[in-house]
């Protein structure tokens, strides 16, 4: 699987660099840099080919949205599942402690309707399994 996306950051590492030569290229553009100019868009079709080859490789992954976000607000997109990791453990905290408030408002509740109703309760036990009736 590695392979994959090793072959995918190549290919994007070289057009990105592409890109760049071009930039150069263009921004100090003089009539006899035409022929470099030329051979940068040609290696510039020649490598979105090679990335749309890639694509097929890759095409069971998905990404969230919010990476993407993540990249154009110019964050690294590690941060993300950090962050991910980060809410997910603060909510499974949260949701740990409803359980046990809930488990000891049910043990408060049985203690009291046992006082109250004792053979209502009695019977409820039985039928759960919690207490073999007298």
């Amino acid at each position: 699987m590695g392979e994959k996306f090793d072959s995918l950051e190549e290919h994007l590492e070289k057009f990105v660099e592409n890109i760049r030569q071009l930039g150069i290229i263009v921004s100090d553009f003089q009539p006899s840099s035409q022929t470099g100019l030329n051979q940068k868009l040609n290696f510039m079709v020649t490598g979105l080919q090679d990335i749309d080859k890639c694509r097929q490789q890759l095409h069971d992954i998905s990404v969230p949205l919010e990476v993407f976000e993540y990249i154009d607000q110019g964050r690294n997109p590690q941060l993300y599942t950090k962050e991910c990791l980060e809410r997910a453990l603060a909510k499974n905290e949260q949701v740990k402690g409803k359980i046990d408030t809930m488990k000891k408002f049910k043990s408060l509740l049985i203690q009291e309707l046992t006082k109250v109703f004792p053979e209502d309760m009695a019977k409820y036990k039985a039928i759960r399994g919690e207490d073999p009736p007298p």
